[in-house]
């Protein structure tokens, strides 16, 4: 059996229809109820003139992705999708609902992730394989149909999720190049935001390429040791690369970089912590986010900042006068 064409790939789509001899508008028809209506491939192929539809869903593969559990929260109203590759793989997908309505996604990269962060459960798998574009963009495709039932969709997408998006880089590329395309999915590219742990030279060459997207650094301390204990990966990226990288960023993008910063109580949380961090900071654009840590069973040993702590910390960055928040 040929293997199907992904509907993601907008080239190879284009030369189907060419092939099979439809009209372009009716091209446009099913993609916008696909990307965004999310009506699903079954309504979308309605747009398509009735003795084409069949020829076009046996060439098409829409969903590479199958939804194999979904787990709602009922601390913050969160929905993780656990999704099964073709290959077998599970991966996560986190559709996060806020109080004002919005809602972003949080997709992963990777299954798996080589950068080893003690802090992180995902870290501890390793890594089994890099995500394809279409992996990726199908998570964006069904949690919009997810949420089709409730009357919204996926406002913003963050690569958060499982994976170090820069060790899958041209594909991440690939991705939010169809994610911001308008005859795809049609993104403002500053709703989109990519999170790494620091690599210098790639975090300068996604700026250069999407000076509108955000970025996002998980530093967690701007101490060498304790960085690399925390995110081994950073023992191949000194910490004078990494501010320099931030700095070039600031010159291409006009948006901040938001700095993610883990509390870990004894680990990062000192006042002496803080103000090494502002010293370290001065000069850049940045917008702080402290988080708080959630305990992994691989991790034992690390414990989350208590509050009052936490609130002082931050209190130490804004008077340096950096915008800061606490998720």
């Amino acid at each position: 059996m040929p293997v199907r064409i992904s509907i993601y790939d907008s080239i190879a789509i284009d030369s189907l229809r060419a092939e099979l001899k439809f009209e372009p508008r009716r091209l446009r028809s099913l993609r916008t109820a696909l990307f965004k209506k999310f009506l699903g491939g079954d309504a979308a192929l309605a747009e398509l003139p009735e003795d084409i539809r069949q020829r076009f869903a046996d060439r098409v593969e829409f969903h590479p992705l199958e939804i194999a559990e979904a787990r709602n929260s009922e601390i913050d109203g969160a929905t993780k999708q656990v999704l099964r590759t073709p290959a077998g793989y599970l991966i996560e997908s986190v559709i996060m609902r806020t109080g004002t309505g919005r809602v972003a996604l949080c997709v992963s990269s990777q299954v798996g992730c080589a950068a080893a962060c003690e802090f992180c459960a995902t870290g501890q798998m390793g890594v089994a394989k890099s995500l394809s574009t279409a992996e990726i963009l199908d998570q964006v495709m069904l949690a919009n149909e997810h949420l089709r039932a409730e009357g919204r969709g996926v406002r913003d997408i963050v690569f958060m999720g499982m994976g170090e998006p820069f060790h899958n880089e041209e594909t991440i590329y690939e991705t939010v190049s169809a994610l911001v395309a308008p005859e795809l999915f049609h993104y403002p590219p500053p709703r989109i935001l990519i999170s790494t742990v620091g690599i210098p030279d790639a975090m300068v060459r996604c700026a250069r390429r999407f000076p509108t997207v955000n970025m996002a650094l998980s530093l967690h301390s701007v101490r060498q040791d304790v960085r690399e204990r925390l995110i081994p990966l950073a023992a191949k990226y000194p910490l004078d690369e990494l501010r320099t990288a931030v700095a070039r960023v600031n010159q291409i993008q006009q948006n901040s970089v938001m700095i993610e910063y883990l509390m870990l109580a004894g680990v990062n949380d000192s006042a002496e912590d803080a103000q090494e961090l502002a010293a370290w900071l001065t000069g850049l654009d940045v917008h702080l986010n402290l988080i708080p840590y959630n305990p992994i069973a691989t991790a034992p040993s690390l414990r989350t900042t208590e509050r009052q702590e936490r609130d002082a910390f931050a209190a130490t960055l804004r008077a340096a006068g950096f915008t800061t928040t606490i998720r």
